[in-house]
């Protein structure tokens, strides 16, 4: 006797289903290593935001990002964002919706968004570098993480 799939309990939706959900889903999400490759690139349509406190930002963050917490995030705080501009949210990591909440206020306001996969926890984990304090530094040119394979 077989015994039954968990896997297959629920079948897969049609390709062309898969296509649709799988294209939304990468509209909505980016990971370390991407971003990290756009730092280092300098790409300039990119914007990293820092979701978490100031006191979390300074102790250790993204390079290139910049500290906006969400609690911050209103109509005025964001008029001097550039409209034109993708900005990329983060915070801890998955256990955090810090991240979640900027993109939603940033995405309500009419800005183009994306979150970062695992946030803070993940790029750490890929190897990538990190800033402290106010500035929010620059990715380093000369840095390769280990290729996760992703491309």
């Amino acid at each position: 006797m077989q015994p039954q799939s968990r896997v297959l309990a629920f079948p897969p939706p049609s390709p062309n289903v898969s296509e649709q959900y799988l294209h939304a889903k990468l509209s909505f999400y980016t990971d370390a290593w991407d971003v990290a490759e756009d730092l280092r690139l300098q790409v300039s349509e990119i914007v990293v935001i820092d979701t978490r406190a100031e006191s979390l930002y300074q102790a250790g963050h993204i390079p290139g990002a910049v500290s906006f917490p969400h609690r911050l995030m209103d109509e005025a705080s964001t008029a001097a964002l550039d409209r034109d501009k993708v900005y990329v949210t983060y915070c801890d990591g998955i256990g955090c919706n810090g991240s979640t909440q900027g993109a939603y206020k940033l995405a309500r306001l009419g800005f183009r968004v994306k979150e970062l996969i695992g946030g803070l926890d993940f790029w750490i984990r890929d190897g990538h570098p990190l800033a402290k304090g106010d500035e929010a530094g620059v990715y380093p040119a000369a840095w390769h993480s280990q290729d996760c394979g992703c491309e």
